[in-house]
């Protein structure tokens, strides 16, 4: 049965279905719908937005319902700029509690409509369970507030760009909300006012704490080579990727650094004929395996419309963002029941909101994060009282 969430936090749980609001109670039959809420877990739901990749309904719109979309949508959107005007926090209060029951039924109608015709006129993706449990992991992410305090950067307060950083905190809310939908390759994204941990410099990191004792931060050593050698067919080493580069591609001739330069000026520039870097990494082989002309078709089943310039990019960091969010949903999951828990992630980044009681898996969580789909992927370990304060672990 079609039915539609009015809110999407665990504490606001309402739905529209039949023609009829429910507040606090979700009945069993409910089985589509246009996007996750949170109190949605453990039900067989098809969500719309994942069969048309993309979080807002009104490009899904079929045209005769363009006209009233339009409307609603334009009043709902008055609305949202009343709350903010007044400063009404959303992330605090529930949506519909706000709105006038007959906006919300007339915007429901609407969506379910959208709904029903985005399920019956668009293919299932392939990868809809992976994407499904994906969007699970972020929502949670994004009703978790971050802890950040300003103040540690007070001393530094005389700098305009720190004042400006500054300025940009307060003027964002302090959540994480991440866009599944916002790039091409599947890399995340975030939304309008989210706090801006993607670009946050690492000089303001320390900002952000815990609200355990720690942060754990892991990430792949190298990931978007490793990407490559795994494509490649080729086995993952074990040591740090640029001094393996150093000494078995670029035969010890200048340095870790000027290695890591050179590997990634060939990588990404589809014009260099580096001979030693292509040897060892047979980029070509990739791009003729994952690259019919004029699309993109990765290993996770994503389809990604490319010219030649860019076909490999987008080969490499789509594999690279799925390989990596994969091992966040595996991580989000071993974590259930635990005090730690996931606060953020950033690109090939994971940043784990860690507690002392569970110390014990720090081992098993490396490991986990570590058994990629594409093999064994090289990865470090950082912990540190505050985000600007990581210092490695060695485990």
């Amino acid at each position: 049965m079609l039915f539609q969430t009015l809110d999407d936090k665990e504490q606001c749980i309402a739905v529209y279905t039949n023609g009829e609001l429910q507040y606090g109670t979700i009945p069993e039959n409910l089985t589509k719908t246009w996007g996750y809420a949170s109190y949605l877990d453990d039900r067989d739901i098809q969500f719309a937005n994942i069969y048309f990749g993309g979080n807002n309904p009104g490009p899904a719109c079929p045209d005769c319902l363009k006209e009233q979309w339009e409307q609603i949508s334009n009043k709902l959107e008055a609305f949202f700029r009343s709350f903010e005007e007044a400063k009404v926090d959303l992330n605090e209060n529930c949506f519909f509690d706000l709105v006038p029951e007959k906006y919300l039924l007339k915007y429901c109608e609407i969506k379910n409509k959208i709904t029903k015709h985005v399920l019956e006129n668009h293919e299932k993706p392939k990868n809809y369970d992976f994407l499904a449990n994906l969007i699970k992991v972020v929502k949670k992410i994004q009703n978790q507030k971050l802890n950040i305090d300003t103040s540690v950067l007070n001393n530094r307060i005389f700098d305009f760009k720190t004042r400006q950083i500054c300025k940009k905190i307060k003027n964002s809310e302090p959540y994480v909300k991440y866009d599944i939908f916002g790039t091409r390759t599947g890399r995340l994204t975030t939304i309008k006012n989210s706090f801006p941990i993607l670009t946050l410099a690492k000089e303001y990191r320390k900002v952000i704490s815990p609200y355990n004792d720690w942060f754990v931060e892991l990430d792949f050593n190298a990931a978007e080579l490793r990407t490559l050698l795994a494509l490649s067919g080729k086995e993952q080493p074990k040591e740090d990727l640029h001094e393996w580069n150093l000494k078995n591609v670029y035969r010890n001739i200048g340095t870790r650094e000027e290695a890591k330069q050179r590997i990634f000026a060939w990588l990404y520039n589809p014009e260099s004929k580096d001979y030693l870097s292509n040897r060892a990494y047979e980029r070509d082989k990739v791009l003729t395996k994952y690259w019919d002309g004029n699309c993109v078709k990765t290993c996770f089943h994503r389809e990604i419309e490319a010219d030649k310039h860019h076909a490999l990019n987008y080969i490499i960091q789509s594999t690279t963002s799925d390989l990596f969010l994969d091992r966040v949903i595996e991580v989000f999951n071993f974590l259930k029941n635990r005090k730690s828990f996931i606060s953020f992630c950033i690109h090939d980044s994971l940043v784990i909101d860690f507690s002392n009681e569970d110390k014990e898996i720090l081992t098993d969580l490396k490991r986990l994060f570590s058994d990629t789909k594409l093999g064994i992927f090289r990865t470090n370990m950082s912990a540190g009282k505050n985000f600007g304060k990581m210092k490695k672990l060695e485990l």
